[in-house]
């Protein structure tokens, strides 16, 4: 209990006070808690250009904040990601495609240095599930302003993380042509729509979630808290959709429903909770993790893990606004 005459002083002394996490010589409100940054920027993804590196360390030093950028090139980047957090830093910055930040985040693991995943490939799932749909700079701006570490879960197949949400089945490709749509790239969409028309809903899936009844269906996807509107944020499992078109129609009803960013509301799918699934198929499986397209093995399974990386990400109420945008965003 402070005495009843020393609490004027004390009020002004809090006041006065710094705060949480304010480094001096940094306007960064991460700088008490991030001392060592490292930079990744693919200046040849999607949306980042050769600039791009000068731009991270302009941005940077207004907030008072230095750090080694490392710009790789071509097959430099895995081998430059890893160095990079080799390094031991506090903070790994990533400004690439899906790829690498479901990469870096899969490097850093639940015990390394904090992730900040920036918006700069095609699809850019995982960050825009955690700074919402806005351009790099501002990400940047918002994790240096007032950034907070969120642990989070995620899944697992095959070795590969994922921070957001797995497509199994032929619908994973629909993932480019829904992007052309996004970018307002028409013909091109065409183009990707028909490709994976002429490939869709050929073979089907067998799967059993949490070992439960065996069942067959076109798809699979498997959403992460981070991005399912029907879990909450600290949800221990995955959300399973299981896509089953009946016929023809409802193929069709469901690959423009993809395309249109609609796809959980389509009557053919199924969502349910799980923590584990079995998949087999056939043939090898195609997938997306985190919007990263990848071939899986003909027998493969998907398991929830409680904790899979640190993310620096937005505070807590603004994460959750950017949640339920993404939920409505993230499919095939």
């Amino acid at each position: 209990m402070v005495p009843p005459e020393q609490a004027p002083d004390a009020a002004v002394a809090a006041s006065a006070a710094p705060p949480r996490h304010w480094n001096q010589e940094s306007r960064s409100t991460v700088g008490g808690i991030v001392r060592k940054i490292e930079v990744i920027v693919n200046t040849a993804s999607g949306s980042v250009g050769p600039g791009a590196p000068a731009q991270v360390e302009a941005l940077l030093a207004e907030f008072g904040v230095t750090a080694r950028v490392r710009a790789p090139v071509g097959e430099t980047l895995t081998s430059e990601l890893r160095a990079a957090v080799d390094a031991a830093p506090d903070l790994v910055v990533v400004l690439a495609g899906d790829g690498t930040a479901r990469a870096a985040a899969e490097l850093c693991g639940p015990d390394g240095p904090l992730v900040a995943p920036l918006p700069g490939g095609t699809m850019n799932m995982l960050p825009h599930a955690i700074y919402g749909k806005v351009p790099w700079q501002d990400a940047l701006r918002t994790l240096l302003d007032a950034g907070e570490e969120r642990r989070i879960g995620g899944g697992v197949v095959e070795g590969r993380t994922f921070l957001v949400a797995a497509i199994l089945g032929a619908p994973a490709l629909w993932a480019p042509a829904r992007e052309a749509v996004r970018h307002g790239q028409l013909p091109l969409a065409l183009r990707r729509a028909r490709r994976a028309w002429r490939r869709a809903f050929a073979g089907r899936l067998r799967y059993a979630l949490d070992l439960g009844a065996r069942g067959k269906t076109e798809a699979l996807t498997f959403l992460c808290p981070l991005a399912s509107a029907a879990l909450d944020n600290d949800a221990q499992m995955l959300e399973a959709d299981v896509l089953d078109p009946a016929d023809a129609a409802e193929v069709f009803r469901l690959a423009f429903n993809a395309l249109m960013g609609d796809w959980r509301r389509d009557p053919s799918v199924l969502a349910t909770p799980c923590r584990r699934a079995k998949v087999w198929a056939s043939g090898r499986i195609p997938a997306a993790l985190d919007g990263e397209p990848v071939l899986l093995k003909s027998i493969t399974e998907v398991d929830w893990r409680p904790a899979v990386a640190r993310i620096l990400g937005p505070p807590a109420i603004q994460a959750a606004g950017i949640k339920a945008a993404t939920a409505e965003r993230v499919g095939p």
